[in-house]
């Protein structure tokens, strides 16, 4: 059990300081704002996405948030890190812009798993 908690902390972490780091760039960083136009978004959407990144991180983080509430941080995560993979893979990116989301998938699901573990137990 001590062990699933580990886990479970370590891997939220990572997703939620990822997180909190990427929207700080997104608010300051030029490079994001014209990797937005490169993916052909509007400037709102970038704004749109480091709200939610903001919002989520939070949720996934706090412990006293429902669980359902959690469960859509999760989704919402999920969507986000395949949809980044797929916008890199069809623009033409380097690899290594493609493998980032879905590493942070993998993490983000291990934390899903650990989570659902040690909320059942």
């Amino acid at each position: 059990m001590k062990q699933d908690k580990i886990i479970y902390w370590v891997t939220t972490a990572l997703i939620s300081l990822g997180s909190l780091l990427a929207v700080y760039w997104y608010f300051t960083d030029i490079k994001i704002v014209e990797s937005y136009k490169h993916f052909g978004f509007p400037a709102y959407f970038r704004i749109q996405v480091g709200i939610s990144k903001l919002v989520g991180a939070i949720v996934l983080i706090v412990p006293f948030f429902p669980a359902k509430m959690k469960e859509w941080a999760y989704a919402g995560f999920g969507i986000l890190y395949i949809s980044a993979a797929i916008i890199h893979y069809m623009v033409g990116d380097p690899t290594a812009n493609l493998v980032v989301p879905l590493i942070n998938l993998v993490i983000l699901t291990v934390s899903n798993i650990y989570y659902s573990k040690i909320k059942n137990a």
